[in-house]
């Protein structure tokens, strides 16, 4: 069976407007990742999973949904995502500070599922999600997050295999970033292309330069267009790099030197998109500077409000586990409270 055709043209390139939105999303989302790290060491924050270089796929693919129907699945390093589609981000953070896990944000209204943990989990309930959009006849498509090495997993494949025999609306979007972990992407993806592997599930496919923005909202908008025909899933693989450590808990100076970095890094996608505008007359320095400005001023609010962000009560543990709780839950609460309460 051949593969369906997939043809990304340029009707979906960003406008002028457009590319000025994208570059303050982008300026925005750098400055606070960033400070995440810096929140990080200066004990704000337990842990956080830097996406350094990545701003362009996360910002694009993110900003070519339509909010009204779309819903995102992310992982544990999508807060691009998350501050594209205008997540309250105190409420993101609550994952990170170990408040609460998956965030403290409606998933209904921002259209972000909870953040997800486990490698390649959320694949599974995009696919989930998407096939019941298709049983009720609605227009949403699922936009699907992970990395390369998220790909390996065994859980993706079993969810391109469901998506392409239902037709489900998915976008499986992969930020290839070189990198899964301390393990480079040759090293782990046979044949060195994700992309190559939908071939095997009759699913259209198609690599992009991840650091360009506005291919990446073309891209995407193509791909979400093609599953919202009810024409099946797409993979896209958005060739970006890591620069920076897997987690605040990672040394990539054990497995690659700073001088490979720099080097196959390429150009930051934050430069590229501000000479892209500046060379084209699209916006002035002034432009670029209130930019950074207004993403300074963001973070140090959010900042506050983040050390402010106080621990849950203890009972919430068990008390979203099971629509009827189990007798051993009740008694694991009761043990719980006389333990920790007193009571």
């Amino acid at each position: 069976m051949a593969v369906q055709n997939f043809q990304v043209d340029d009707a979906g390139m960003p406008d002028a407007e457009e590319l000025r939105q994208l570059f303050t999303l982008m300026v925005t989302v750098r400055h606070l990742d960033l400070s995440a790290v810096a929140w990080q060491r200066q004990g704000i924050l337990p842990g956080y999973a830097p996406e350094l270089g990545q701003e362009a796929a996360q910002v694009g693919s993110a900003f070519a949904m339509d909010k009204a129907v779309d819903f995102a699945f992310p992982t544990y390093r999508e807060m691009g995502v998350a501050r594209t589609l205008a997540v309250d981000m105190v409420a993101y953070m609550a994952t990170h500070k170990a408040t609460w896990h998956g965030g403290l944000y409606d998933p209904k209204v921002s259209r972000l599922a909870p953040i997800q943990a486990v490698v390649a989990g959320s694949v599974l309930h995009a696919v989930g999600w998407a096939h019941g959009e298709r049983l009720a006849g609605r227009a949403g498509v699922a936009l699907s997050y992970f990395g390369d090495g998220a790909s390996s997993q065994g859980d993706v494949h079993e969810a391109m295999n469901f998506a392409s025999l239902m037709k489900a609306p998915v976008v499986f979007f992969v930020q290839n970033n070189g990198w899964a972990i301390s393990l480079p992407t040759e090293a782990q993806v046979a044949g060195g292309s994700v992309a190559a592997r939908a071939a095997g599930y009759n699913m259209a496919s198609v690599c992009i330069d991840g650091n360009d923005v506005a291919a990446v909202v073309n891209a995407t908008r193509s791909a979400l267009a093609h599953a919202r025909s009810g024409a099946g899933p797409v993979l896209i693989e958005a060739m970006t790099y890591r620069r920076g450590p897997h987690s605040t808990s990672d040394d990539p100076g054990r497995y690659r030197s700073l001088e490979a970095e720099r080097i196959d890094a390429g150009m930051d996608p934050l430069d590229r998109l501000k000479e892209k505008l500046l060379s084209q007359g699209i916006a002035d320095e002034q432009f670029i500077a209130d930019a950074w400005t207004a993403a300074r001023a963001e973070e140090e609010t959010l900042r506050a409000d983040v050390m402010a962000l106080e621990p849950r009560p203890g009972t919430e543990m068990f008390d979203y586990v099971f629509t009827e709780p189990t007798e051993a839950l009740a008694e694991q609460r009761r043990n719980w409270r006389e333990e920790s309460e007193h009571v």
